[in-house]
């Protein structure tokens, strides 16, 4: 038989995936519900308001009073976990960010009227001074522009203290300043919220081309410069390890590995070195948009290429998938048409 141009028996493979279930059996646990998802939001100044964010069609930021009419229909249809991130337009930005914990901020006003519309929604607040400086960069700077760490990781723990204050459950630090896990979790553990308020740390976030929509919905562009002084260069795989390590030995909570797409390879490395914290990955600005703009060019369907993605990443070791696409994902979910 082999001579005649067919396989070995040990060689024949589709036998082993020949219906639904077999394939199943033979899929690592990628499977994708809404306690894998969670839905980053941008919140404005104006209470009422929604704005479309050009260069994300389909994301808005949002006033608190129009984000908890909005959020009420995608926690009905299981919307477990948020990620906010404040944007301000009035409110003066200054060196230190003054507006990133001041009672005036979006996202101060608007944690205390979601854990009581939803009690059982988990709230994280991304941590990070680049939307609220007049610089945008990310942390404290001396006179000739340079990164003063010890006065950025000091700043970062006031603000992520004030966002657990309010009544967060998970402070996500961005920064990417040294030693920042460390500051928070001793500002939270002096402030008696050290086992009730968790640290996700933002471990292996990349200086990527992929931040640029972001950087407009977010109004957080530094002011000049770049980020690749503490963002890590998207060739090193070591600094990512090493990034990771630190946090970890910091005593973060979890993890996270941004963008995702690009990073996959950093995803399955950080959760083999660190298979007991929870792995998060993050489907950045750029990655929504260019699934967005092929769909409609008419280039890939998108539930199709969506489900194939969010896949890669759990299948590399992401335990929560954090999605500007969560609500439409959770929209084919409990229609049933999600794993068609």
């Amino acid at each position: 038989m082999e001579g005649d141009g067919f396989p070995k028996q040990r060689h024949i493979l589709h036998s082993s995936y020949s219906n639904s279930l077999m394939r199943k059996w033979n899929s690592t646990n990628t499977n994708i519900d809404s306690t894998h998802l969670m839905y980053p939001i941008f919140l404005q100044e104006d209470d009422n308001g929604s704005t479309e964010i050009k260069s994300m069609p389909g994301v808005r930021r949002y006033g608190i009073n129009k984000l908890i009419e909005d959020l009420k229909p995608l926690v009905t249809k299981g919307l477990k976990s948020v990620l906010l991130f404040g944007v301000i337009d009035s409110l003066p930005k200054d060196q230190t960010g003054t507006h990133a914990d001041s009672p005036e901020n979006p996202v101060m006003r608007a944690v205390p009227l979601l854990r009581k519309e939803f009690p059982d929604l988990v709230i994280a607040c991304d941590v990070c001074l680049c939307p609220y400086t007049d610089h945008g960069h990310c942390g404290i700077l001396d006179k000739v522009g340079l990164l003063k760490n010890k006065e950025s990781i000091r700043r970062i723990a006031q603000i992520a203290l004030a966002y657990a204050s309010a009544g967060c459950h998970i402070v996500a630090p961005s920064d990417m300043m040294d030693g920042r896990i460390g500051a928070i979790k001793e500002l939270l553990v002096t402030a008696g919220l050290g086992s009730r308020v968790a640290v996700l740390s933002y471990a292996a976030k990349f200086s990527s081309s992929f931040y640029g929509p972001f950087r407009d919905a977010a109004k957080s562009a530094p002011a000049f410069g770049d980020r690749k002084a503490y963002q890590l260069p998207p060739a090193s795989a070591g600094l990512a390890a090493r990034a990771a390590a630190r946090d970890v030995e910091e005593g973060c909570d979890m993890l996270m590995v941004k963008p995702g797409l690009a990073y996959l390879d950093i995803i399955h490395q950080t959760k083999l070195a660190h298979p007991e914290y929870p792995l998060f990955a993050y489907q950045v600005s750029g990655e929504y948009a260019m699934l967005y703009h092929a769909a409609k060019a008419g280039c890939l369907e998108l539930k199709s290429a969506l489900r194939e993605t969010l896949t890669s990443f759990r299948r590399a070791g992401a335990d929560c998938i954090i999605s500007y696409y969560t609500p439409q994902v959770l929209e084919w979910i409990e229609a049933g048409s999600w794993n068609e």
